[in-house]
């Protein structure tokens, strides 16, 4: 049995007469009527008794009524479904996240969309490096990644979001003796902080203190145990009172989101839509994340 065939049967039993369904069917009756003859043909029962003036369901046409009745149902809360997803009433969006890029600017981004359609369930995976955060949208786990990124030929698509300026963030007594912008040379004379499995570019050997948490990390920065380097804005506004400082030759990376080709889900087209009109966001085709990420950053 199809979909029609459930409507035909339904039709025919709640009005009693093949002609009466076929009307409010808008078909042929002599189709209307081949179609039931044919279902009773395939099922080796008869669903109506065609003895009298009307037709009378059979007690096997009412069994199978039942169950029809039970498809249509189950096809229109489908077909609810798929439309309350497609006018984003509904759904999910999941989006792979650089671990150094969830404080910032995650919140941002996915608030302003959240506020705008505010019953798209919104789900976060992390990654701690950019490879990660390729892999998980390659393979379709994630719709969209968060990352920063490099133009490369790797069947990705991104749009980018902005520029950020990595800084030195350390206590008032670490900064006395070092020139501002900081050389990126001196970072490894710095006894730094770094969050555990972060895999630095900049010449970071001296690491104190190796934190798996990154807000116990801020706080440790904030308390002097050593220096991290982070986004400027996460900087200046997480960790109050540390001294930062700009880096020479100064160190910024490209964040954006990236994407398969392929023709995005509801949610996350929605997304990137509101991502180009709030940002102009710039549309490169085959992009891929960059290789590293910028230590504790």
């Amino acid at each position: 049995m199809d979909i029609r065939d459930a409507e035909y049967l339904v039709a025919v039993a709640d009005h009693g007469s093949v002609t009466e369904a076929a009307r409010a069917l808008f078909i042929a009756q002599p189709s209307l009527s081949q179609a039931i003859r044919t279902l009773e043909r395939d099922l080796g029962v008869e669903l109506f008794d065609r003895g009298g003036r009307k037709l009378r369901i059979t007690p096997a046409g009412a069994s199978f009524a039942h169950a029809a009745r039970q498809v249509l149902a189950d096809v229109e809360r489908a077909r609810a479904v798929v439309h309350d997803v497609a006018e984003l009433r509904s759904g999910t969006l999941t989006i792979a996240v650089l671990n150094s890029l969830a404080a910032d600017p995650l919140p941002r981004l996915v608030g302003r969309f959240h506020r705008q359609f505010p019953r798209v369930v919104l789900s976060t995976v992390s990654a701690d490096g950019p490879d990660g955060v390729g892999r998980a949208v390659r393979s379709g786990e994630c719709d969209l990644g968060l990352t920063e990124l490099l133009v490369d030929q790797q069947g990705l698509e991104f749009r980018t979001v902005g520029d950020q300026e990595i800084v030195l963030a350390l206590h008032a007594d670490l900064a006395i003796e070092l020139p501002d912008p900081v050389p990126v040379g001196l970072l490894a004379d710095i006894p730094m902080i770094v969050e555990i499995g972060s895999r630095p570019r900049l010449p970071v050997n001296n690491i104190a203190v190796e934190c798996a948490h990154r807000q116990s990390m801020w706080e440790l920065v904030v308390q002097g145990a050593g220096a991290t380097l982070l986004p400027r804005r996460v900087a200046e506004q997480e960790l109050p009172g540390v001294v930062v400082r700009s880096l020479a030759p100064p160190e910024v990376r490209t964040v954006g989101f990236v994407h398969r080709p392929d023709p995005l889900p509801p949610a996350a087209a929605a997304f990137i839509t509101a991502l180009d009109e709030t940002h102009g966001a710039s549309v490169p085709r085959n992009a891929r994340p960059a290789g590293d990420s910028l230590a504790s950053s």
